[in-house]
């Protein structure tokens, strides 16, 4: 063997070695997980459920550390101030992709890496039955004629966001109409004020189940399996159009990668457990809303590029 190869040999078994004992002695520490909402709202609750079971898979304390405020500002301010070690990590929401994509927060989309999705509930395309509308041909038609009533939440977040994607890649045409809540906006679509809404699987259910609300399409990579006769809008052959409730962690792109393994094998382990899994039966939700880091990363970034699309076309970016 030659000396340069035995150079290159002991080089690269160092480097393994570093990279064992990184992964090895982690973690070494409680390890906080920053959001950005109130006690006893669906992130916390969310992010406390998690914890319950990541704790024994870690075999280290772990906590909840709220940091309210700017739209998810002051929690990525914290998070993005503290040691990339991986003993600080974040619960994200769209949220937080807006405020970035609206250039008013501390951190950019390059600065984070997906870990986990804890949650994923897709927006689906939902009409009142009494409307005659039963697929999104007959809505485009009938947009033809008069923009389609689309209710949703507050102008600049994630509902309208979804909306005004959706119009753009299908050619419908919509009028959106905000309201203060979700419970406003389907007593609206009830009553036939509006005719269409991007609603949660929790929020439209009831609605579906009585007959009352007819659902056309999810807005997501695969069907729901609790609507497994609704496609999605790809398959319907709009592509690109991706939004949902959704909740994940992220940890800052420079922590090293083994620590980023080790948390997503940890974290998907308490996930699988029935815990974690009541909870999502509990809202609504099942196993499919668990994601590893290279799907979640990589949703992160397809509903990035389309908040960020959209927001510049309504004039919302500085």
């Amino acid at each position: 063997m030659t000396i340069l190869r035995m150079a290159a040999l002991a080089a690269s078994t160092l480097v393994l070695t570093a990279g064992l004992a990184v992964a090895n002695d982690y973690p070494s520490q409680p390890i906080e997980v920053v959001t950005h909402a109130s006690a006893g709202g669906g992130t916390d609750t969310t992010a406390r459920t998690l914890l319950i079971r990541a704790r024994r898979e870690l075999k280290v304390d772990a906590f909840v550390q709220i940091k309210k405020g700017g739209g998810g500002t002051v929690a990525m301010s914290y998070a993005a101030g503290k040691p990339a070690d991986g003993h600080t990590l974040m619960a994200i929401t769209p949220t937080h992709l807006i405020t970035m994509a609206r250039g008013r927060a501390p951190i950019s989309i390059d600065d984070i890496k997906g870990v986990v999705r804890s949650t994923d509930d897709p927006i689906i395309v939902v009409v009142n039955k009494k409307s005659g509308i039963g697929s999104l041909d007959d809505l485009k038609s009938i947009s033809e004629k008069a923009p389609i009533k689309w209710g949703g939440t507050q102008a600049g977040g994630i509902d309208h966001i979804a909306a005004i994607t959706f119009s753009k890649k299908s050619g419908i045409k919509l009028a959106y109409v905000p309201f203060d809540g979700g419970g406003a906006m389907i007593t609206n679509l009830m009553g036939g004020n509006i005719q269409a809404a991007g609603l949660n699987y929790g929020e439209a259910v009831d609605g579906i189940e009585s007959g009352d609300f007819v659902p056309l399409a999810v807005m997501a990579d695969k069907r729901l399996a609790a609507l497994p006769d609704t496609p999605t809008l790809a398959e319907l052959g709009i592509d690109g159009v991706n939004f949902s409730t959704v909740r994940g962690i992220i940890v800052m792109a420079d922590t090293p990668d083994e620590r980023v393994a080790v948390l997503e094998e940890k974290l998907l382990k308490a996930m699988s457990h029935g815990t974690y899994q009541a909870y999502l039966s509990g809202i609504g939700l099942d196993a499919s809303s668990v994601g590893d880091a290279q799907e979640w990363d990589a949703q992160i970034r397809s509903m990035y590029a389309n908040i960020y699309d959209t927001l510049e076309e309504l004039g919302l970016r500085k």
